[in-house]
């Protein structure tokens, strides 16, 4: 339900639906930014070739997306309150601003032969651009979806998950086009840069919010309320003083930690298992590969979020971070001599992955209440920052050593394999540990604000 918060503020009252407004119009504009700045999870398709053209290592490939994931965290956390208070479409509109000029300053720094220039560009601008956006419309949708908030989250932020999907073939035939060196790299961002602050632009425009006091037709609130789904508000200020968001804190960061880790490297990757085999891995095949894993990433956002509202998020969690281990022990120990098992392994990895981004937002709903909801996964976003840091270093740093040392194949991944089982087993302790939020951290209830007729909307 829109807040009096909300309603004082003309970054909302700007944006009020009319009363013949389709919720179902809301969805694809949350779609229109995440699809976009879910480029994100294609970078590897870029490091092959920045590596040969500006002579990089893979640990310093994956700065760029490292920074920029870090960018996201932080800017999620610290901007999380002005996206609540300023709206949907600014927060958008921001988005977009930083996420296009990051691609942009890229092209620069690549036609100059400025690695720095690409890590500022993509890494700190854009990044900027990834946190405003990723949590653009998640108050927006749980408020026009009081009814099925894990579907809701999920199908906005399974466009994020999707990005690579089109970024990765895309990217692929940009670089095909114009070519592996510098010159063909910055056309490339150059052209992405270009399309996607046009595409963005939809959903700027046709993003709205409920009106106060709006429900979907025939909806009434539960009565019947489930052990860790609150009837109560905590503001974001108290949530992050209870031990429920730190144990979701590191819930998140473990799962992503270990999701990100073969995403970052996915290309190279799939290349280095198959390396000594009878049927290696092409460039082309391993960008099939990323466009691959970003469909099961994509496809867990909506369906594992979906599941969460019919068993609960904590049940949810235990599958992602029990199940997922198992998935990693089946890649680590028969992936190496079979590809349909990798395959499979890493899709269940990173469909996981994905359903633990789109399913935290109501998990924080159920925990802490609808009030601000978005500010709060601001600051749990903090988590992927710390995770986009450590999940490529791990497997980075690991596989160079590694190499240096003259390993080839899969035995480049047995340690970082290693570290991420022994994380998902620590995540998913800590979701055992979570329990309903202590009465001391309640907001006391507010009536809902009323337009006054006449009053601007």
């Amino acid at each position: 339900m829109t807040t009096a918060t909300d309603i004082r503020s003309p970054g909302y009252a700007r944006v009020i639906a009319p009363p013949d407004w389709s919720r179902w119009l809301v969805p694809p504009a949350a779609l229109s930014i995440h699809l976009a700045i879910g480029q994100a999870y294609a970078w590897s398709v870029f490091k092959p070739p920045l590596e040969k053209a500006m002579d990089i290592s893979g640990t310093g490939s994956a700065l760029p997306f490292q920074l920029a994931i870090v960018m996201l965290g932080l800017s999620a956390a610290f901007g999380g309150t002005l996206v609540e208070r300023r709206g949907p479409r600014w927060a958008m509109t921001v988005s977009l601003v930083c996420f296009s000029s990051g691609l942009l300053i890229s092209a620069l720094g690549a036609a100059m032969g400025a690695y720095w220039l690409i890590v500022f560009g993509y890494g700190f601008v854009g990044g900027i651009g990834l946190g405003i956006g990723y949590i653009s419309p998640v108050s927006t949708l749980i408020r026009w979806f009081p009814d099925r908030p894990g579907m809701a989250t999920g199908f906005a932020i399974m466009g994020f998950g999707g990005g690579a999907l089109i970024a990765s073939p895309w990217t692929t035939q940009l670089l095909t086009w114009f070519g592996r060196d510098q010159s063909g790299v910055a056309q490339t961002f150059l052209v992405m840069g270009v399309v996607y602050a046009a595409f963005m632009t939809v959903g700027v425009l046709l993003v709205r919010v409920p009106p106060p006091g709006w429900r979907p037709a025939g909806w009434e609130p539960s009565t019947k309320v489930a052990k860790l789904i609150s009837t109560n508000d905590v503001s974001a200020r108290d949530a992050i003083r209870t031990p429920q968001f730190w144990l979701l804190w590191i819930v998140l960061c473990f799962n992503v930690t270990a999701g990100i880790g073969i995403l970052e490297k996915a290309a190279p990757m799939v290349m280095d298992f198959f390396k000594n085999t009878a049927t290696p891995v092409t460039a082309s095949a391993a960008a099939g590969f990323v466009a691959v894993l970003s469909a099961a990433n994509m496809a867990g956002r909506i369906a594992w979020s979906s599941l969460s509202d019919v068993i609960g998020r904590k049940n949810m969690y235990r599958i992602y971070l029990g199940v997922g281990a198992l998935a990693y022990v089946l890649v680590w120990s028969v992936g190496q001599t079979s590809k349909p098992l990798f395959i499979l392994g890493a899709m269940v990895i990173l469909s996981f992955y994905g359903g633990g981004f789109a399913t935290v937002p109501a998990y924080l709903k159920d925990l802490f209440g609808t009030f601000q909801v978005g500010a709060i996964h601001g600051r749990l976003l903090t988590a992927w920052s710390v995770a986009g840091v450590a999940g490529p270093l791990i497997v980075n740093a690991i596989a160079d050593a590694g190499k240096r040392r003259g390993e080839t194949g899969p035995e480049l991944y047995d340690t970082s394999f290693a570290i991420m089982i022994t994380l998902l087993c620590v995540g998913f302790l800590a979701n055992e540990l979570i329990r309903p939020v202590a009465a001391k951290y309640h907001r006391q209830a507010e009536a809902p604000a009323v337009l006054v007729k006449g009053e601007p909307a």
